[in-house]
């Protein structure tokens, strides 16, 4: 029999559990309690918002699979995503970076750098695996050890879950803000989430599962760092999985850093409000929002494709070479006249004449300054992932 609260007479969200050290009392951990069951929400809003994003989670499902090569353009959706979820939790990498080489960035930026081209592999890795690992924490360990190589916290025992208590904000244990369940309660509540994604028999739709899926995980907070980004990242992965959408293209993490406090507050409130619906109502704005964009985006990116291959006709027989390198941008906007050199198969020479020719045109912009080791960006498609 689940316990009810004062307040609205909604089941408790969880427990605080005392901790001692000997007999003086040391701190409180929260316990969420298990979430593989019936969900009955009462905000009246959570129906109408339920509606309109899978429709529009629809859309840009059925936009996506109908934009030609949609693929090349994947890898900056994960690529913004990984920034984005990054910059949550205080790296300042930007785009325009993230799609830099590692030569090419500043020692200073280097660490932040790296956090990032971890989160895209680890993203990128972990939508693959789908095709023979169902969504698990097998799956988001593999995820975590891949996010933390070689980056601040990879002294943390990448891949584990955790063995120690961990806290959140504040300079110890007593002054954090947020305390998670303690190593003891793990094993269970982690049971009962993986129970929780598997689990067809809940009725449940599926987008109410994500958002309930990702509070959650956050409240359990497996790992000793990481969680933030493991978390946005299994949203993804649950998309794919549910066949909710062919492609990956729809990330959450441009809104959550957008509304950066009113993200925290909403995981926050399910514990000290004892809410959960208000979280949920919070997570379809952010898949109404970002499905919106998504759409937008595809349709901005088809049409620009357009307008450059109608200039790059005017290129004559460089023609086709230039198409290759445009397509190859989509994928990778920044690149070296070496770089275009090796993808084409052409002389040093004969690519410095054909950047330099769509450069011209307007389709490539030089972004260094200087007279070597220049770096040309395909800058308008990028601008339409940076707004």
């Amino acid at each position: 029999m689940a316990n009810k609260s004062h307040q609205n007479d909604r089941p408790l969200t969880g427990v605080y559990k005392k901790h001692f050290s000997g007999k003086d009392y040391e701190y409180e951990s929260f316990l969420p309690n298990p979430v593989n069951r019936p969900y009955e929400w009462q905000d009246k809003r959570i129906p109408v918002l339920l509606e309109e994003a899978i429709r529009l989670v629809g859309e840009l499902n059925a936009y996506s699979t109908l934009v030609p090569d949609v693929d090349f353009f994947i890898q900056m959706h994960v690529g913004n995503e990984a920034v984005k979820s990054s910059r949550i939790e205080g790296t300042r990498t930007d785009l325009g970076e993230a799609i830099l080489q590692e030569e090419d960035i500043a020692p200073e930026k280097k660490a932040d750098w790296i956090e990032v081209q971890n989160y895209i592999e680890a993203m990128n890795t972990g939508i693959a695996r789908l095709n023979k690992l169902p969504i698990s924490m097998r799956l988001l360990q593999e995820a975590h050890k891949i996010l933390m190589a070689g980056a601040r916290g990879g002294d943390k025992r990448p891949g584990e879950i955790r063995t120690a208590q961990n806290w959140i904000g504040g300079t110890s244990i007593q002054t954090s803000s947020f305390i998670p369940p303690h190593p003891d309660d793990l094993s269970e509540a982690l049971r009962d989430l993986e129970f929780f994604w598997h689990n067809k028999g809940l009725n449940m739709p599926h987008l109410i599962k994500l958002a309930i899926s990702h509070y959650q995980f956050e409240a359990i907070h497996p790992f000793n760092d990481g969680n933030g980004r493991i978390g946005r990242m299994l949203i993804g992965l649950h998309l794919i999985e549910l066949d909710i959408l062919r492609k990956p293209t729809l990330y959450l993490s441009d809104f959550f850093e957008r509304n950066k406090g009113a993200y925290y507050d909403a995981l926050s409130f399910v514990r000290q409000r004892n809410d959960l619906d208000q979280w949920v109502v919070f997570f379809l704005l952010a898949v109404i929002e970002t499905a919106k964009k998504g759409t937008d985006t595809l349709q901005k990116i088809v049409d620009l494709r357009a307008s450059y291959e109608k200039q790059i006709l005017e290129l004559g027989r460089r023609a086709k070479l230039a198409n290759k390198l445009l397509m190859h941008s989509f994928s990778q906007p920044a690149f070296k006249v070496s770089g275009a050199s090796q993808l084409l198969e052409i002389s040093n020479t004969a690519a410095n004449n054909l950047v330099g020719e769509m450069t011209g045109l307007g389709i490539l912009k030089e972004i260094t300054g200087f007279s070597r080791n220049r770096i040309f960006v395909l800058h308008e498609y990028l601008e339409l992932f940076t707004r």
